[in-house]
């Protein structure tokens, strides 16, 4: 694919900085990604390319549909412009085939699927970052429905870990007061366990498939 797709039709010169850009970018699915990083990055590994190269070669990945790059939600552009993007996969199951750390990744899956799952609903998406410096994984816009932030926990059971995502989801809901809260985790028995007010709790195959959306 980047031979043909990106190598061949953009007639890119710097192939092993590409390489390089895409490894970088598939093992770390959901992180926040800055191209200058991505760039100085790359000057410590001895590619001579320049901050423009590095914006053209990200942008030919996306234009590929190896990488979905997901903006600050924000309204204003120099705000977007000016912070990271998070960085997925187009494919959940490029994941493993890029992991080195072992880990079955399955909570950065499932963020990807999520957001698959809304790319395909039309939505404008984007990831919250508050006030506070909590983040939730996406705000989504869909024309004529209401605001979603939407966040996205495979494994919820650990008090300490559930009560960090509803801390993010309440924070994020004061940016955003119209916006209907959802909580995604993987299993019927998790959303069983979960009862808090003002947050509806979805099981991941009913919401992907469109019964809990």
């Amino acid at each position: 694919m980047l031979l043909r797709d990106v190598v061949e039709r953009c007639q890119v010169s710097q192939v092993a900085a590409l390489r390089w850009i895409a490894r970088a970018c598939l093992r770390n699915p959901a992180a926040l990604l800055s191209a200058h990083a991505l760039y100085r990055d790359l000057k410590s590994q001895g590619y001579a390319v320049s901050k423009d190269t590095v914006h053209a070669l990200l942008g030919h990945l996306v234009d590929a549909f190896l990488l979905t790059l997901v903006p600050l939600a924000t309204d204003s552009e120099r705000r977007r412009n000016a912070n990271p993007r998070k960085v997925y996969p187009v494919d959940p199951g490029i994941i493993g085939a890029f992991d080195v750390s072992g880990r079955t990744n399955l909570g950065h899956a499932l963020e990807t699927a999520v957001l698959n799952t809304l790319a395909c609903q039309g939505a404008d998406v984007g990831y919250v970052k508050t006030d506070e410096g909590f983040e939730v994984d996406f705000l989504a816009r869909i024309p004529g429905e209401p605001e979603r932030l939407i966040h996205v926990c495979a494994d919820p059971t650990p008090q300490e870990v559930l009560a960090r995502e509803l801390r993010a989801l309440d924070s994020a809901a004061r940016a955003y007061p119209r916006a209907e809260r959802i909580l995604i985790v993987l299993t019927h028995d998790q959303a069983a366990q979960i009862g808090v007010s003002g947050v509806r709790v979805c099981t991941a195959h009913k919401w992907l498939l469109g019964e809990e959306a």
